[in-house]
């Protein structure tokens, strides 16, 4: 299959979209900046969105809106699998930075073995507070992360990847769901594609994140016994011990872990915490 131009073959993109005017924009522009005509059949699925977000998305000449009352990622998501034909598929956080090339990357990598790829993540710090910044001095090496799917806001599926489960689930942790279900063998991080995370801009904003963040994990290990189990103390053991001037960074690390961990036991933390907006309110230079 090839695209409409009669170049590259296509490659489907479901974007869940809520209230994402800020970055809605700047997530397509990267995305489509050097793609061809009928390259990327671009879904984005603007839900409970109270904002502009589906008006500056139809902005974006070939790109479908569907626009679904009620908020719900796996809703939208499941909506947007419903809206495409195309494969491979790339699922992409409207918060997140992939390039035209990067995409074209992760399309080229699912071959017939490998049925879900994942770029590496680029953490945006820039102008970052100290604590933020030592806080991902310390994630940003954990082996965790290498060779997973979760953690970067983009997963691309091929065909008999995305046949493996019928839904999307109800639960919040969508990238830790479909790291879990592949077999290692069966899913890969393509180093040569990245994908621009932008970091909090606050110790609460962070804070906010990693509560969001752990709980929605939590409930997902809780509902599915078989999910990727986390690796409590590899701070310790993967970084900190072979790297012992990390020190202070790791005890930053420990304090907004055992705070994300108590704010995270108390009932429906997921939903209570709100998503960290201060990354959406400001591109640095390094995101653009």
């Amino acid at each position: 299959m090839v695209s409409a131009s009669g170049g590259r073959p296509p490659l489907g993109v479901v974007i869940a979209a809520h209230n994402e005017e800020a970055v809605i924009g700047r997530c397509l522009r990267r995305l489509l900046a050097g793609a061809e005509p009928g390259e990327f059949d671009v879904v984005v699925v603007a839900n409970g969105c109270t904002d502009r977000t589906a008006e500056v998305a139809r902005d974006f000449p070939g790109v479908r809106v569907i626009e679904l009352a009620q908020a719900g990622k796996a809703a939208a998501l499941n909506a947007g699998d419903r809206a495409s034909e195309v494969f491979p598929r790339l699922y992409l956080d409207a918060d997140v930075l992939l390039g035209t090339a990067d995409a074209r990357v992760l399309r080229a990598a699912l071959v017939r073995s490998v049925w879900a790829v994942a770029p590496r993540r680029v953490l945006d710090t820039a102008g970052r507070p100290a604590l933020v910044r030592a806080y991902y001095a310390i994630n940003s090496r954990l082996p965790a992360f290498r060779g997973a799917l979760f953690g970067r806001g983009a997963v691309a599926l091929s065909r008999a990847g995305r046949a493996g489960f019928p839904d999307f689930p109800e639960l919040l942790a969508d990238d830790l769901f479909l790291n879990s279900i592949f077999d290692p063998k069966q899913r890969r991080e393509v180093t040569e594609a990245s994908a621009v995370i932008a970091t909090p801009l606050r110790s609460i904003d962070l804070l906010r994140r990693l509560t969001r963040v752990r709980a929605a994990n939590a409930a997902l290990r809780a509902h599915a016994p078989w999910a990727t189990p986390a690796r409590r103390f590899s701070w310790l053991r993967d970084v900190v011990a072979p790297e012992p001037r990390l020190w202070p960074a790791a005890l930053v690390y420990l304090g907004f872990t055992l705070a994300a961990a108590l704010a995270g036991r108390r009932p429906g933390a997921a939903r209570q915490w709100a998503r960290d907006e201060s990354s959406r309110a400001r591109t640095s230079e390094a995101a653009r």
